[in-house]
């Protein structure tokens, strides 16, 4: 078995900025700066040979690049049951076309559909029993954050092992996107 996922790596000239930001809230266990990603898929842990019908089910997908623009924080959760802490993306229909597509080619190969709505984000950290008026002080000082713009010139299938010390990701196979407007 493997778990997998299908991402936007975040390049090291969004890196940087995103990874200034990362301090404040007490609670916070902040992602290390080379596991930021843009999900555009959790897919699970699946078989091997379930493994390969996603990857050339990926690898038929056809799209433009683009370029993309990280703006503003907010979190997941409401008050003290909040529990990750993310930074957005300026709304992008290029991006929207790009998650559908990889949807819709997932659910074709049998993993089931997801049921919540795409919210583009970047996971800055996750939150355990944080206090509300800091988390709310924290997103309103990083209202006004940006980052980018960046080429999204492809997407990754990732692989994800759980350890103790928290998540290590792996990308296991890189798609390109057709020559966009960058």
């Amino acid at each position: 078995m493997i778990r997998l996922f299908v991402a936007i790596s975040i390049p090291e000239e969004a890196r940087l900025p995103l990874s200034m930001i990362c301090s404040g809230p007490p609670g916070a266990k902040w992602v290390a700066p080379e596991n930021y990603h843009l999900s555009l898929r959790f897919i699970g842990e699946v078989d091997y040979g379930m493994a390969e019908d996603i990857d050339f089910a990926l690898s038929e997908i056809r799209a433009p690049g683009f370029s993309l623009k990280i703006s503003g924080v907010g979190f997941f959760g409401k008050g003290e049951k909040a529990r990750i802490l993310w930074a957005g993306t300026e709304p992008l229909d290029p991006l929207d076309h790009l998650q559908s597509k990889v949807d819709s080619a997932l659910v074709r190969v049998g993993v089931p559909a997801e049921s919540r709505r795409f919210s583009p984000h970047i996971t800055l950290a996750r939150l355990k029993r944080p206090d509300p008026v800091r988390l709310d002080a924290y997103v309103g000082e990083h209202a006004g954050f940006r980052a980018g713009p960046f080429p999204v010139d492809r997407f990754f299938l990732y692989s994800s092992f759980l350890s103790s010390s928290g998540a290590i990701y792996t990308q296991e196979v890189e798609y390109p996107l057709s020559p966009g407007i960058f």
